[in-house]
């Protein structure tokens, strides 16, 4: 009897609470809501580094930076998963599973296969064209003149803008196309795997133009507000959106969930696919995020922090032969779960030397916390999360925090900064637990004497994204029919009403070298012409 086959879908930073089977109503994804129906979703899931590249290595691995090497994003393909180390695709291959990987995975090297048949691979900005499978698509399709191929993430990166492709021919699209594409064409006599990553709801927010209005007249939750001190990270991060009033961010929140509105559009047409070819009941079928989006809570934006926003993501299974359909699991899971709920559904087990810190979500022992890191010295925290509270530590000055999650789902209040006796026997508790975790999974040389290090002061860097598409520069010919960035920054933006570029922080991108003062006044004065042509449209 052929084995199941495992379909993983993946978006990128898709906070928690952002499917409307989850009782957020302002939010529209009948797809995922009825995928949930279907099957078991997830309340309390988090990841274990909240940022992209640490993130899917230990989904991939099962395992935490520690033993990968990720702390952080490392986009100079310094590090890579050393050879001793199986992924779950290893595994499953060498059980003679298809393992295929669609869209975006964030492998370093970006090609690495780690397990993986055939490579369909999608990325934000590739460096060489011929490395992304969808750039070269856009190329046969006719989109030579396109270098921004995901959006303007220089200027626009956290600002609301259009697709500067078709809505058929968007990555959100292509990544569903070509997995139905290999559910038509694979030989279904033997078991498959098949990763699909979207990329949205990453920034650059460049939605479809049908997708634009969706949210525009809808309720939408205001930011959360804390009531006590923020880590400097998170002060940090304040600084890379740019919006001179209320409603950049209001419409940015709303192609924000467009964005995931456009996502569950594709994976149901996924779903269906699986229907069709008669292998919905026979698929292990997991959906999920790498991490979440800040989106203006605490006045902070991106990922990077252990507050529920940027490390709670969304989870939904499916496999009717262990889940019941139409349920709700509230347990602290994560996705360093997600390896070992692969191998029990494969019947297999887990051949590297490392106790895996997850289990299958199939497991019904109790879970009574997860774990969280991020990063390397004084940038580095690492985070507890209880039924009831959540307790972390910024080795930057030995920073805590402690919130009662019961209490203040919000994370609005540090207990710490309000201590009594009671609060800090509870801090006592967790500190200990977590330096426990620290020592069998966390980094090397932070740990002294049973506690952990403090230390000196991390400093707040200003940063925007000014991060240029890179694959035009290594082309071996110039390509001459290459839009310039002003002109697709222009295009990305002309139909976009909030947007006023006078109003941004311009000066930071000519000091980037990104433009010159003189593109700046010629994208303004293009802008304006193109706003009056609308009016009189």
């Amino acid at each position: 009897m052929k084995k199941p086959n495992i379909l993983l879908i993946t978006t990128d930073q898709q906070r928690y609470d952002t499917l409307h089977c989850a009782g957020y109503d302002h939010m529209i994804t009948p797809n995922l809501d009825a995928l949930a129906k279907d099957g078991c979703l997830f309340t309390n899931a988090y990841s274990p580094n909240p940022v992209c590249i640490p993130a899917r290595h230990n989904l991939l691995t099962g395992l935490t930076a520690k033993f990968h090497g990720f702390d952080d994003n490392y986009f100079d393909e310094s590090k890579s998963i050393p050879f001793a180390l199986p992924t779950f695709a290893e595994i499953l291959q060498n059980d003679r599973y298809n393992t295929i990987a669609i869209g975006k995975m964030h492998f370093q090297p970006y090609r690495a296969h780690n397990g993986f048949n055939r490579l369909f691979l999608m990325d934000e900005i590739p460096r060489f064209l011929e490395d992304d499978d969808y750039a070269m698509y856009l190329h046969r399709k006719g989109y030579t003149h396109l270098q921004s191929i995901h959006g303007v993430r220089h200027l626009l990166y956290m600002q609301p803008q259009e697709s500067l492709t078709k809505e058929e021919d968007h990555g959100t699209a292509w990544v569903a196309n070509k997995t139905i594409e290999t559910l038509d064409t694979i030989s279904l006599e033997r078991p498959f795997l098949i990763w699909s990553g979207f990329i949205a709801p990453h920034p650059p927010l460049d939605v479809p133009h049908d997708y634009q209005k969706l949210y525009n007249n809808l309720i939408i939750p205001k930011p959360k507000i804390s009531k006590t001190t923020l880590s400097n990270l998170a002060i940090e991060n304040k600084n890379i959106a740019n919006y001179p009033d209320e409603s950049y961010l209001r419409r940015v929140k709303e192609l924000y969930f467009s964005a995931i509105t456009h996502v569950d559009t594709h994976v149901g047409r996924i779903l269906q696919k699986l229907k069709d070819i008669g292998e919905y009941d026979n698929t292990l079928i997991i959906f999920t995020s790498d991490h979440g989006e800040m989106l203006g809570d605490y006045g902070t934006y991106q990922k990077f922090l252990p507050y529920d926003s940027s490390s709670k993501i969304p989870l939904i299974a499916r496999y009717p032969k262990q889940l019941v359909a139409n349920t709700v699991c509230n347990d602290l899971v994560s996705l360093n779960d997600i390896l070992p709920t692969i191998l029990d559904v494969a019947k297999l087990t887990y051949p590297g030397q490392a106790k895996l810190p997850g289990k299958s979500l199939f497991d019904n022992t109790p879970r009574e916390e997860v774990f969280m890191e991020h990063c390397r010295g004084n940038r580095r925290w690492v985070s507890i999360r209880t039924r009831e509270y959540k307790f972390n530590y910024y080795f930057s000055l030995g920073r805590e925090e402690l919130f009662n999650m019961i209490d203040d789902p919000n994370e609005t209040t540090n207990l710490l900064e309000i201590p009594n006796d009671s609060v800090q026997a509870i801090r006592d508790v967790l500190y200990k637990r977590l330096v426990q975790y620290e020592k069998n999974y966390g980094l090397p040389d932070t740990i002294q004497n049973d506690q952990f290090k403090i230390l000196e002061e991390m400093d707040i860097h200003f940063y925007r994204e000014a991060n240029p598409p890179q694959f035009p520069h290594n082309l071996r010919s110039k390509n001459t029919t290459l839009w310039s960035l002003k002109k697709e920054l222009i295009e990305a933006v002309k139909n976009e009403k909030v947007v006023q570029i006078e109003d941004l922080d311009t000066d930071y991108y000519i000091q980037h070298g990104i433009f010159s003062q003189e593109d700046i006044q010629e994208i303004i004065h293009e802008l304006k012409k193109e706003a009056i042509t609308l009016l009189d449209d």
